[in-house]
């Protein structure tokens, strides 16, 4: 489980299942590889508001783009405190009546990028991850046609933890083991 930021200690449960739990550098894994994950505010009338959003993660950092007005930034002005969870896998098994699961889940809290600067660099780290054989060109010009209507999040993480199914855990565990015979 990854250590808590700015003050965040004692807010957060900690796991039950600790021998599931992924490392700080495999929750990270996770979010890097993954293309889509679902954002968590506070929504009208005290109800959550959950929104499945393409993302890209750096340095402790999730960024997303979406419409200068609606739901989700009227949710943000309000609360800026939220969560996001991302799927790296989820494999069913009939047979055991279970799935084979990893997932992510980071709290933080997101603010509406404001800066031009901030923004061009957020959205080429989008465009990087989502188009990586496009020109630098090519992105550019894409970015420029639409950055007026254009609006950035960065969500800052505060906590996250990620989980697999004890199966993973398992088949992690004799790997090594399988290795060490095949070298003798």
């Amino acid at each position: 489980m990854m250590e808590q930021k700015n003050g965040a200690e004692g807010i957060f449960r900690p796991m039950r299942r600790k021998k599931q739990a992924l490392s700080r550098q495999e929750c990270e894994a996770v979010l890097k590889r993954g293309s889509s994950g679902v954002l968590a505010l506070l929504g009208d009338g005290g109800y959550p508001y959950a929104v499945p959003l393409s993302y890209v993660y750096e340095d402790g950092r999730i960024y997303f783009h979406c419409a200068r007005t609606g739901h989700k930034l009227d949710a943000i002005r309000k609360e800026e405190k939220a969560s996001f969870c991302v799927i790296d896998q989820d494999r069913i098994v009939p047979e055991k009546f279970t799935t084979c699961f990893r997932s992510v889940i980071a709290f933080g809290k997101v603010r509406i990028l404001e800066e031009e600067n901030e923004i061009r660099n957020a959205i080429e780290k989008l465009a990087v991850k989502y188009s990586p054989e496009e020109s630098g060109a090519s992105r550019e010009a894409e970015i420029e046609r639409d950055f007026s209507i254009l609006c950035m999040l960065e969500f800052i993480v505060e906590h996250m933890s990620g989980k697999e199914a004890v199966e993973l855990v398992k088949e992690r565990e004799t790997v090594p083991e399988k290795e060490n015979e095949e070298m003798m």
